[in-house]
C-alpha cells in the first residue's frame, strides 16, 4: 500500500506560480512512477504530468508544456509539480498518482491516488 498526500494548492492570480507536493508513505517510493492529474468541475480527470521511477523520463500534457515541471526527491518520498505562468483554465483539483510503470501512469491506470488539492487561478 502507498498513501499519497498532496499539498501546496491555493488561490493565485493569473501569471503566478505554485508548487504542489505529494508526500508518499508505505512501500518504497522509488519503486513507483508518479504522476499528476487534474479535474475541473463537471469535467473528467485529465493527465497533467508524469515522471518515471528513475526520474529520467517525464511527460506533460500539451496544455502545460513549457509552464509546468515535475520532479521527485526519493530521499523525501515526495514528488513535486512546479506550475508557472498559471492561467484561469488551470483551475482544478490536482491529484497525485502512483503506479508500477510509467506507461500505467500515462494511461491513467495508477493503483494509488491522493485526495487532491485545490488550485484556483483568478483572472
Amino acid at each position: 500500500q502507498v498513501q499519497l498526500v498532496e499539498s501546496g494548492g491555493g488561490l493565485v492570480q493569473a501569471g503566478g506560480s505554485l508548487r504542489l507536493s505529494c508526500a508518499a508513505s508505505g512501500r518504497t517510493f522509488s519503486s513507483y512512477a508518479m504522476g499528476w492529474f487534474r479535474q475541473a468541475p463537471g469535467k473528467e480527470r485529465d493527465f497533467v504530468a508524469a515522471i518515471s521511477r528513475s526520474g529520467s523520463s517525464t511527460s506533460f500534457a500539451d496544455s502545460v508544456k513549457g509552464r509546468f515541471t515535475i520532479s521527485r526527491d526519493d530521499a523525501k518520498n515526495t514528488v513535486y509539480l512546479q506550475m508557472n505562468s498559471l492561467k484561469p483554465e488551470d483551475t482544478a483539483v490536482y491529484y497525485c498518482a502512483a503506479a508500477n510503470t510509467f506507461l500505467a501512469v500515462l494511461r491513467k491506470g495508477s493503483e494509488y491516488w491522493g485526495q487532491g488539492t485545490q488550485v484556483t487561478v483568478s483572472s
